[in-house]
């Protein structure tokens, strides 16, 4: 029997606004269309594809077109329960017309979670970031750090970017689940994502988690010093997968951790390195292209230079100049960690610092603030050492201060 129904009352349910609809269906209608595909990066995902061509194609009421391509996609991923939802109401739609997704008798919560999941997934499928720009977020990458990883949680997306000699390049992108009260996390059992940059700390491996996690899962150094500084406490933030019964989860539903399907979770882990990977998780990325963030980055290298120049000196004043009077390092307010300094320093004779591997991100939901990452070798006539650190650095009253800092 023939589709007879029209349905695009179903497509306009799903998008957020049907005023954004035709720019972005005139892009979508053709897909491989070269210009385009010059001008964003395509998408990579074929069930994302998938899912989104059977959408557009009920909005252009080409319903017998979209339900071979549904039953393409349940074929794939028989637990797709948004792929089943769809199928179902593409059956319905041979009796009746369609009004919304999901035109069955199920409660109103799980097929609001299902609409927001389908909406969340076109949305990503038709706005697409242009080829050769990257998240402000990532200022500059070591070459030593393979990869990074940045997720927006306003749209549920996970971005992967691999690292060639610090040039940054998208290669790949996965719909996520975050916390169900959304992000910026500020307490134990909030349900929310954090916003910060994070490290992956290890791999913990499916056969020792219980079934919720998936196939394995990634923790991330939440609290880190940011958050400690903050205030903002919990635990137990991770990358992780979903459950063997479900394909994947809605857009929120976690307690607070970034939940993947297995499947992509398994492809994404080829990009993840314990202890090196950052997870930069922000509330919204906006694209710039790598050139454009030069003035800032060529500004912050050279405060990071003045404050390692002025510690080689000795002279304490001008080290510590370089320190907001709200300072901590390790939980030691400033009055008492300066004091310490001061000793430390007096003992001196000879100090020589040398930087490398340094990274700097523009660090999520806060106003002109950058978390500088770095590896410091120090030598002086009493001490050698070499250490991993991380500042904080932000803008106080047109001035560059340190506002927190780990390590000695």
């Amino acid at each position: 029997m023939q589709l007879k129904h029209a349905a695009t009352l179903l497509f306009f349910t799903v998008l957020s606004a049907a005023a954004q609809a035709d720019e972005k269906l005139a892009m979508a209608a053709s897909p491989f269309d070269a210009t385009a595909s010059a001008r964003t990066i395509a998408p990579r995902s074929h069930t994302e594809s998938l899912l989104a061509q059977t959408l557009l194609s009920i909005q252009q009421n080409r319903l017998d077109v979209a339900i071979k391509q549904v039953e393409n996609l349940i074929h794939l991923h028989p637990d797709f329960r948004l792929a089943q939802l769809i199928h179902g109401d593409l059956l319905l739609a041979r009796a009746q017309p369609l009004t919304t997704i999901g035109n069955v008798n199920a409660p109103a919560t799980k097929l609001n979670d299902l609409r927001d999941e389908a909406r969340v997934r076109l949305n990503s499928y038709l706005e697409r970031p242009t080829v050769g720009t990257v998240p402000e977020q990532l200022l500059q990458l070591d070459p030593s750090i393979p990869a990074a990883i940045v997720v927006d949680t306003s749209k549920s997306r996970l971005y992967v970017f691999k690292n060639q000699n610090g040039e940054l390049s998208n290669v790949a992108d996965f719909y996520v689940t975050i916390g169900r009260n959304g992000a910026e996390k500020t307490r134990e059992g909030d349900g929310r994502t954090p916003l910060g940059v994070y490290y992956i700390t290890r791999k913990l491996e499916g056969n020792k988690l219980p079934d919720l996690y998936g196939s394995f899962a990634f923790p991330l150094n939440f609290p880190n010093d940011w958050d400690q500084k903050q205030g903002n406490f919990g635990h137990g933030i991770w990358l992780h997968g979903t459950v063997s019964s479900t394909y994947s989860r809605p857009p929120k539903a976690s307690d607070g951790c970034v939940v993947l399907t297995n499947n992509d979770l398994d492809e994404l882990g080829k990009y993840l390195t314990p202890g090196v990977t950052p997870v930069v998780i922000t509330g919204h990325i906006k694209w710039v292209a790598p050139q454009s963030a030069e003035a800032d980055k060529d500004a912050l290298m050279r405060q990071v230079e003045a404050w390692r120049h002025d510690w080689e000196s000795r002279n304490t004043d001008h080290f510590l100049r370089h320190y907001a009077a709200n300072f901590t390092a390790n939980g030691t307010k400033f009055s008492d960690w300066a004091a310490a300094k001061r000793r430390t320093n007096q003992s001196k004779t000879w100090i020589n610092v040398d930087l490398s591997r340094i990274s700097m991100f523009e660090y999520p939901g806060q106003k002109r603030m950058y978390m500088v990452s770095f590896e410091q070798t120090y030598r002086s006539n009493n001490l050698n050492n070499v250490m991993h650190k991380r500042q904080y650095w932000v803008q106080q009253n047109g001035t560059w201060k340190i506002v927190a800092e780990n390590g000695a």
